[in-house]
């Protein structure tokens, strides 16, 4: 497909043009997770189309056309095991994407105008995040000391994640060359968008880190392993495996209220960074955000938090330790 043809000289399909930008994603560096994001909910949008009836030809596609499809997300549209309605959240990617796409074909000059450019995003609520509480992380932690086999390495995964706030996906992929002790510090190479960061890491989780590569963690099936965290027979820890961990802690402590899973612990982090007295540039750093726009959520979501933080500091009201301050102010609001 060339790749400066005139909308006028010839149309091309919406399957051929998905098809094409999937190959455009790719050589930008897209994560696999992201392009294949871009191609469920595109397809999506083509399947719809044809069992409408309506024009499949990249440049015939009008609002009308995408209108109808939006409200068709948000009013018949089912998940994929067909039991409950899009969430909100979902509907607005669906439109990001399609927004994403339209620009990326206007660019590309397959059409010469752009039917996205008056249609909005559809809002999404925010959810409130429900993060691990003090007694229920004592709790999951309390069970590492209890498993004989790989306790160790599980406190040691638990305390990295409540820490840091890495993703599952990062901390699986972690190497012991991106591990630097002495200087406390992690090298997340494999992060999402490609983009390597470094990450502080406290004390007690270099101890933690420590005592496992030193002392507990599993001899590698071969040389070529070099995962931080390693199953008991020597292979790299997946995903999956720190997840079911994770739900299986959960189980065992009777934990209820809070999804117990990986992301929460991100959550977690995020929310205790800010009330003890983190900004939100650096948060967005140590999360791996390209933008602040997910971080500020986080400011939202504990605003309530935030606020019995400042009932606590607040500077005017901690005055009242300094008696000779405290009396000129309690003076001056009685007259």
């Amino acid at each position: 497909m060339s790749k400066h043809i005139n909308a006028q000289e010839r149309t091309h399909t919406l399957s051929e043009c998905i098809d094409y930008y999937e190959i455009c994603n790719k050589a930008e560096g897209k994560s696999p997770k992201t392009v294949d994001w871009y191609n469920d909910f595109l397809n999506g949008f083509r399947m719809f189309l044809s069992f409408k009836r309506f024009p499949v030809d990249l440049c015939q596609i009008s609002r009308e056309h995408i209108r109808v499809y939006i409200a068709y997300l948000q009013n018949e549209a089912r998940t994929t095991r067909g039991s409950k309605s899009l969430s909100p959240a979902t509907i607005q990617g669906a439109v990001r994407t399609l927004k994403a796409f339209f620009s990326w074909a206007l660019r590309e000059e397959f059409i010469e105008s752009n039917p996205m450019i008056r249609i909005p995003v559809p809002k999404a609520t925010s959810k409130i995040i429900n993060t691990y509480t003090q007694e229920q992380i004592t709790k999951l932690i309390s069970l590492c000391y209890k498993s004989n086999d790989s306790g160790c390495r599980n406190l040691a995964i638990l305390l990295l994640l409540l820490d840091t706030g890495i993703r599952v996906s990062e901390l699986a992929s972690i190497d012991l060359n991106d591990v630097n002790l002495i200087e406390g510090y992690i090298k997340i190479r494999h992060a999402k968008g490609g983009k390597e960061r470094l990450i502080p890491i406290g004390s007690l989780v270099q101890k933690s880190l420590w005592k496992y590569m030193n002392s507990s963690r599993p001899k590698p099936l071969t040389q070529k392993v070099t995962r931080l965290f390693l199953s008991n027979h020597g292979v790299p820890l997946t995903r999956s495996g720190v997840q079911q961990m994770i739900r299986r802690y959960g189980r065992q402590a009777d934990i209820n209220g809070v999804r117990c899973s990986p992301h929460t612990f991100r959550h977690s982090f995020a929310k205790h960074y800010l009330l003890n007295g983190g900004d939100i540039f650096s948060l967005q750093r140590i999360l791996g955000h390209s933008s602040l726009a997910s971080v500020r959520n986080y400011l939202n979501l504990f605003a309530v938090d935030i606020k019995k933080q400042h009932q606590r500091f607040s500077p005017v009201d901690n005055l009242a330790e300094h008696r000779g301050i405290y009396s000129q102010l309690r003076f001056g609001m009685t007259h």
